[in-house]
């Protein structure tokens, strides 16, 4: 058992990092991409689980959000970016317990469908998450946390932009123990990019 979970553990592993490695041949002047500049970002997260309990949370996020050709080796549209978010937070249902993750979340803008200046977008990714606190079946404290969600990015004239979204947010052990219940969120995420 327990090597099935370690060879499950090295095969999420080579699918997240691996594909990931950059190239690292020169490659000519006329071929070098050009990439936009990174930026950064922080965004407060608010919500509730709504599966198994009624479980508030509270998430302070840092962003690095990276054009994807950066990170990943094969084309994608000008559009596409990858965002690596680091989350810390609390629940607010009387228990206080502490939440912390890091995340990988390929978002993609939609410019031809913006509306007063407002961009959006569709994001859609992955993580890993700590929970100080278990609901009955959940198993371990440590899980995975994929993540879905769509929102607008609204520049200002100061260079910056804020943002919202809306997010479904899961978290589970895809069945590294035998105990693998699962709890689901919907999140609403405010923040703010430079």
């Amino acid at each position: 058992m327990m090597l099935k979970s370690v060879g499950r553990a090295a095969l999420l592993v080579s699918f997240l990092f691996g594909a990931s490695w950059p190239v690292y041949a020169e490659p000519a002047a006329a071929e070098r991409e050009t990439y936009a500049p990174a930026r950064y970002g922080f965004a407060l997260l608010t919500g509730s689980a709504y599966d198994p309990d009624l479980i508030g949370l509270v998430l302070l996020q840092g962003q690095l959000l990276l054009d994807y050709e950066q990170i990943f080796w094969h084309r994608a549209p000008d559009d596409m970016k990858i965002k690596f978010e680091l989350n810390a937070g609390l629940t607010l249902d009387g228990r206080e317990r502490g939440v912390l993750s890091v995340n990988m979340m390929a978002l993609r803008y939609y410019e031809r469908y913006a509306l007063a200046g407002a961009t959006p977008f569709v994001e859609a990714g992955i993580g890993l998450i700590y929970t100080d606190f278990r609901v009955d079946g959940q198993g371990l404290r440590f899980n995975f946390n994929p993540q879905v969600g769509f929102g607008f990015e609204c520049p200002l004239s100061s260079g910056g932009a804020l943002t919202t979204a809306l997010r479904l947010h899961h978290l589970s052990n895809s069945s590294f123990y035998k105990e693998n219940r699962g709890v689901n969120s919907a999140l609403l995420l405010i923040g703010y990019l430079f």
